[in-house]
């Protein structure tokens, strides 16, 4: 079984406006066919779906896209996505129940907000073989509550009750699905290194029986590390997007992140590197992918990660 991850998809904004002259396929470019070759494709979708609300009153960045621009998911398979960040209620909570009602009329599965806390704190839903939490500890406000929409909100700090919350609905769902997901929508926007209680987080999720930790929010990548025969992706950085390149940082540059399992455990890591240009999603080429590669490969080495370059991708292998 393979399961591919990409980081932020944010179709709001400029890429909304390719989008009322272009197909729906525009925004992955050219990585259409490295995506096709999983089972599932799964992604943190930045911005919501919908044509209704106002932007959140002092909130300087309010991302949106047309109903009609769920056609990009489908047309790419995602599902599940994680809807667990600080866009999904740019436009508040009737924007975001559009956006739900929309995913659930057209069958991708998500996770990570919804009308109340238990669906919210819900697991995707729809496939017992993959199943995934998503949760944020940005937007503090937007928290779900039994009588508020929002989104799974909970601090990255293990004695918090929130965070025990997560980790008993870990205990509770791990023996429904054969492969368990935990997507974190967390940390600043920046940095290369992912914080300690990042990693001390990742690393009790792990041992509370998740098999994926699907990190995203910061606008660059991080290094990988296996955990105990686990991948931990501290950070899968930005995949589409219209936003200012910081050229030191490259938020402009990230990957395709394969993941192979045998019998429900996993075996390899394959990365793609891509780069945005023009609001899409494109295979990086020559030099280019070569420095992505390397500036990957260097990063994993925090983790004492082993990695092989291997014509133009990137692997990691369970030994």
């Amino acid at each position: 079984m393979k399961l591919i991850f990409v980081g932020d998809v944010m179709l709001g904004r400029t890429v909304n406006a390719f989008l009322k002259h272009q197909p729906p396929d525009y925004p992955w470019g050219n990585t259409l066919s490295i995506l096709k070759m999983a089972d599932f494709r799964i992604c943190n979708l930045e911005c919501v779906i919908a044509d209704i609300g106002e932007s959140w009153p002092g909130k300087t960045f309010a991302f949106r896209t047309d109903p009609k621009n769920v056609e990009v998911l489908k047309i790419a398979r995602f599902s599940p996505v994680s809807i667990a960040n600080n866009h999904s209620l740019d436009f508040g909570s009737q924007a975001l129940e559009q956006m739900i009602n929309i995913l659930k009329v057209t069958s991708i599965n998500f996770a990570g907000a919804g009308l109340d806390i238990s669906e919210a704190s819900m697991p995707s839903a729809g496939d017992s073989e993959v199943g995934m939490i998503a949760f944020t500890d940005n937007e503090p406000d937007w928290a779900a509550s039994e009588r508020q929409a929002g989104v799974f909100y909970l601090p990255v700090d293990l004695e918090d009750k929130r965070a025990k919350m997560l980790f008993e609905i870990v205990k509770k769902v791990r023996s429904d699905v054969k492969v368990l997901i935990v997507s974190a929508h967390w940390g600043p926007n920046w940095g290369l290194y992912p914080p300690k209680e990042h990693i001390s987080f990742a690393h009790a999720l792990v041992d509370a029986g998740v098999d994926i930790v699907f990190g995203h929010s910061p606008h660059v990548v991080r290094g990988i590390e296996i955990y105990k025969g686990k991948p931990i992706l501290y950070s899968t950085g930005d995949f589409i997007d219209d936003y200012a390149v910081d050229e030191v940082e490259r938020n402009d540059q990230s990957f395709i992140f394969m993941v192979e399992f045998k019998h429900y455990k996993f075996k390899k890591l394959t990365l793609f590197p891509t780069v945005i240009r023009d609001c899409q999603a494109r295979l990086a080429e020559g030099s280019e992918a070569e420095k992505i590669l390397s500036k990957m490969k260097n990063l994993c080495d925090f983790f004492n990660t082993p990695v092989i370059l291997n014509r133009g991708i990137l692997l990691i292998h369970l030994h």
